[in-house]
């Protein structure tokens, strides 16, 4: 998948978390999947957690991380 379709999957809204970064269409946040990742859990693991997930969601919280640092 393109880094734009990625981006895409992650919406800023002021009126969703306070604005932090979500995968559109939840309120799980970036960070909240970032921290799951860096306990431990596996992707497969998320997925199963949260049925309404796909794998392009957590690469999107990834990329938007990593291109969230570089700037």
């Amino acid at each position: 998948m393109e880094r734009n379709q990625l981006l895409e999957r992650i919406a800023l809204n002021p009126k969703v978390m306070v604005g932090k970064p979500v995968i559109r269409g939840t309120r799980l946040t970036v960070q909240y999947i970032l921290n799951l990742l860096a306990h431990g859990a596996t992707v497969d693991e998320i997925l199963l957690e949260y049925k309404g997930l796909t794998e392009e969601d957590i690469l999107a919280c990834l990329l938007y991380a990593s291109e969230t640092l570089e700037n």
